[in-house]
């Protein structure tokens, strides 16, 4: 018989649903049986919102799309309750929005510091928080989004690479005071092959000798995908992974592990 993974009956709210990571782990959770609450910035007549629900259409999931300002708690509130009322229930969390902001520690200004903690930092406990009661109702599991950074970073990605550590103790932190009801959980991916880093490719003046140069500092020597990401997600919110909790796991293709000379 083979593994399989079934979330028939399953609710999965996803934040930053629209694209890269986020619309991967929609699309993974979605191949497996679940129902999918997808949550961004944009509205429900956007483009963006569009791409999510066409691409749940293709694999025949039952889905809603919400818009929700994940800076705004009452936005976040709204959007939960929203969800709730539509399927009933919440079994799983994956708190994936973020943006990213490199501004170097000395050239940080205090706007882009709040902006970067209330968004890469506060809107995944305000998300928690709120979703606090239909999981616990569930015996669900949350899974927060962090980075690489959180482990290991290069010059000039501050503030971005400290609130991604911390979220490292966010998921120890709810992970102790919220179980057995509430398992929590975290994943750290490395340099994923996203439109987001394309466009960072993009921006120097040979990109595919810039993605060349990228690829070979992984012992796997390729960049990791939102599907690869999205199949973690799957089995960290699956009954195989029961006994996982309170870790962040780093899923960055061995670059952390090779000195960078």
């Amino acid at each position: 018989m083979s593994f399989q993974i079934d979330f028939s009956g399953k609710v999965v709210l996803i934040t930053g649903v629209t694209s890269g990571i986020g619309l991967g782990v929609a699309k993974s959770f979605a191949q497996a049986g679940a129902k999918i609450a997808g949550c961004s910035q944009y509205t429900e007549e956007s483009e963006e919102a569009s791409v999510f629900k066409q691409e749940m259409d293709l694999t025949g999931a039952e889905s809603l799309y919400c818009s929700a300002d994940l800076k705004k708690t009452e936005q976040i509130s709204q959007m939960v309750t929203a969800v709730t009322a539509h399927f009933g229930k919440i079994d799983i969390l994956v708190s994936n929005a973020g943006i990213n902001i490199f501004e170097g520690a000395e050239h940080c200004t205090e706007e882009r510091w709040i902006e970067n903690h209330e968004i890469n930092l506060a809107s995944h406990w305000h998300m928690a928080r709120a979703c606090k009661q239909a999981l616990e109702q569930s015996n669900g599991t949350i899974i927060i989004m962090s980075s690489n950074h959180a482990y290991s970073t290069i010059p000039g990605c501050f503030p971005y690479n400290v609130t991604k550590t911390a979220l490292t103790g966010l998921v120890k932190s709810l992970a102790i005071e919220w179980g057995p009801e509430i398992r929590t959980v975290g994943i750290a991916p490395g340099f994923i092959d996203t439109p987001g880093n394309q466009a960072w490719f993009n921006s120097f003046d040979n990109p595919q000798a810039e993605r060349e140069k990228t690829i070979g500092l992984h012992p796997v020597k390729k960049l990791g995908t939102a599907a690869e990401i999205g199949g973690w997600c799957v089995f960290l919110g699956s009954e195989y992974a029961a006994f996982a909790s309170g870790v962040t796991y780093l899923v960055d293709g061995g670059r952390s592990a090779l000195m960078q000379d």
